[in-house]
This record gives C-alpha cells, sequence and structure tokens, in this order.
C-alpha cells in the first residue's frame, strides 16, 4: 500500500496533508509513503524532516501510489502514473469543483470528499471543517484586533479609562465558539447570536451575551448533521432588525454563517454597515462562499463607510504550521480507523464510506451530487 503526498497547487494554499507524525503512523501500519520535494515547505516542514520520518521524497511521489493525500482535490494530470482505482481523500469541494469530480470518475478513482464526513460521534476526530473552522475562528479575531487599532480589554490607567471593545459574533459554530472565546480571552466585551435555538446555551457558557429573535416561534435552525439550514423570511426579517439594532453598537464584528452546498446567506447589509462607528472591524469568514457582508472582498481589506471589512478566501492557510497537523490527523484518523490489517489497506464501512465517497466504478455515486 503506497501512500502519496503532493505538494499543494492551488493559488494560496500553504497547509500539506501529512506531517512527519502521521508519515511514522501509517509506515507503523504497514503502508509505504511518499512525498513530493517541497510539499510541507510552506508548513514549515523540510523533506528531511518527511525522510527521517521514514517518508521516501521524490518528483514521481504519485507512481505506484494506492492512496493520494490532499488538502485541496489535486489536478486530476498531476495523478498520471497513480495506480487503476487509487483512492484521492482530501478536501474535494464537490459542488464548487463537480467537473473535476466527473474528470476524477471518468480516469478511474475513488474520490473521497473529507468534507462530506459524517458529524458523529464516532467521525469527529476525522472531521476536517471542525479542526480547520477551530483555527480560522480564533485567527478571525486576532487579524480584527491587529486591524482594529484600539485595546480590546477595558484598561484603568492613571490617564483614564480604556473602555473595552465590543464584539459580536454572527454564527455560532466551531468556527463562531473560538471567536467567542478567543475575543473573551482577550478582554471583549462578547455577543453572539445564531439561528439554531440550541447555540443559546453554548454562548452563555463561554461568559457572552446571546442575542437571539425571540418573536418568532417554532423555527429551530437545526439541519441534518447540526448544521445550520436557511430561514424562513419571517425569521430573516425579524434577525435583520435586531441585528441592525445591535450592530451599531459594535467595534467589532465576525460572521461565520455557512450552508454546505450553497452560497453563503447575507447577514450584514450595507446600510448596516454604515450605522457602524467609523475604526469598527468586521471579518467576513465567508467571503470565499459569496460572503455573508455586502460588499466584502476576498484577500482584500475593503473600507466602507469609514469600516474596514476583511475577508480571506483561505483562513487556515494563515496558520499553516498548526492547521497542517490538525489537517493530517484528521486524514489519518480517517484511514488508520477502517485499517484491515490482513488486507493491508483500509475497508471503509457504509455509513462513512458512502457519505465521503464521490466517485467510484468511473461513475459519480454519491447521493447528493447525483442531480447536481
Amino acid at each position: 500500500m503506497r501512500i502519496a503526498v503532493l505538494k499543494e497547487t492551488a493559488s494560496g494554499e500553504t497547509r500539506v496533508a501529512a506531517s512527519p507524525e502521521t508519515v511514522k503512523k501509517f509506515i507503523a501500519l504497514g503502508a509505504s509513503v511518499a512525498v513530493e520535494p517541497g510539499a510541507g515547505e510552506t508548513s514549515s516542514i523540510s523533506d528531511a524532516d518527511y525522510a527521517a520520518a521514514g517518508a521516501e521524497v521524490a518528483k514521481d511521489a504519485v507512481k505506484g501510489a494506492d492512496i493520494v493525500l490532499g488538502v485541496q482535490g489535486p489536478d486530476p494530470k498531476k495523478l498520471k502514473g497513480a495506480n487503476a482505482g487509487a483512492w484521492i481523500v482530501a478536501g474535494l469541494d464537490p459542488f464548487g469543483q463537480r467537473a473535476r469530480v466527473d474528470e476524477y470518475a471518468k480516469a478511474g478513482f475513488e474520490a473521497l470528499a473529507m468534507e462530506f464526513m459524517p458529524r458523529i460521534t464516532r467521525a469527529q476526530s476525522m472531521d476536517i471543517l471542525s479542526s480547520q473552522s477551530n483555527l480560522s475562528g480564533y485567527k478571525a479575531v486576532i487579524e480584527a484586533a491587529n486591524a482594529y487599532g484600539r485595546a480590546f480589554p477595558m484598561m484603568m490607567t492613571a490617564a483614564g479609562t480604556v473602555a473595552a471593545a465590543k464584539c459580536f459574533v454572527m454564527g455560532v459554530g466551531v468556527a463562531g465558539l473560538q471567536a467567542i472565546a478567543t475575543a473573551r480571552r482577550l478582554g471583549a466585551q462578547v455577543s453572539a447570536t445564531d439561528v439554531r435555538s440550541a447555540t443559546k446555551e453554548q454562548i452563555l457558557s463561554l461568559g457572552a451575551k446571546p442575542i437571539f429573535v425571540e418573536s418568532v416561534a417554532g423555527i429551530e435552525g437545526e439541519g441534518a448533521g447540526g448544521y445550520a439550514t436557511e430561514m424562513s423570511e419571517e425569521y430573516q426579517k425579524a434577525q435583520a432588525e435586531l441585528v441592525s439594532a445591535h450592530i451599531a453598537k459594535q467595534d467589532i464584528v465576525i460572521t461565520t454563517a455557512l450552508i454546505p452546498g450553497r452560497a453563503a446567506p447575507r447577514l450584514i447589509s450595507d446600510a448596516q454597515i454604515k450605522t457602524m462607528k467609523p475604526g469598527s472591524v468586521i471579518f467576513d469568514l465567508a467571503v470565499a462562499q459569496g460572503g455573508n457582508v455586502e460588499g466584502s472582498k476576498a484577500d482584500e481589506v475593503v473600507v466602507k463607510h469609514g469600516v474596514k471589512i476583511i475577508g480571506w478566501s483561505n483562513t487556515p492557510s494563515h496558520l499553516a504550521a498548526d492547521a497542517s497537523a490538525l489537517f493530517a490527523r484528521n486524514l489519518y484518523n480517517f484511514l488508520s480507523a477502517f485499517w484491515d490489517k490482513e488486507a493491508g489497506k483500509p475497508v471503509l464501512d457504509e455509513e462513512i464510506g458512502n457519505a465521503v465517497r464521490l466517485t467510484q466504478g468511473g461513475k459519480v455515486v454519491n447521493e447528493r451530487l447525483l442531480g447536481v
């Protein structure tokens, strides 16, 4: 069983899909690991580090590979030489890169999309969305604090008192919870909102103030697998009114709302931005999927009405070393959980296998993609 680790080629991608730690673990399972030269360079991992862990560092790493690991889906052209039926295990962006998925199928590869991992207890350690979102939530607050130009905590000095910054987190998933915790640690007054009523207790547990629509009953906002769903027009209107009143008082706003396979919901309009104080900062974590904030642009700092709007297309890559380490463990946890010692390879079960498998036998087989 040969596992190949390729150097990422997507613009702005600094992560790598394997670490020296996971290389050692794969070898302990009985696999051989080949790493493309320079694959870990932008994640502070040298070729020598991989070699010391037991990997072969080779330009033709993909040749004879049974499994190819990636952070983002590799260009099908880079897979020439991989064995027939080889597994492509990565974040494949199945909806945004459907044409590439079709190419994997045509080439006879079995593409496994790690972002389709079901949110069940036994798969938590395999969930790349959670591990990467956790870092994104942290980084969003740090960058917002840097751009803010004022102190986050309240400071009482001989020259006077500096008021604590007010930080509002919109969307309380993994990224949102980490954003709340980070802003609290920096000393801000933190509030948060979400369409899922169940998150209210989580917000309170982190010492933040929940901001919820109370006048519209019977809307939980909880979709399959714990993801948020789109809300009714009635709820969206009520939420907009609540947010408009609250956002005008905020110094920092972090937006994190995403719906799998769909454009990011619009949470903040230009009119709402106009009510904010000059010098305020908004970090839009959903900018790569269309953005939660009107006027936000990926990898640009946009200034509107005196408010700085920041959004990166790949936030985890700004923490490449830690993001790579966690991503690599996700992939190892996934493959090792299904490793069959007698077969010398992983054998997937139906529950997780059917969830993540996009292509097999030359066809697209995932139900979420069929008909799309």
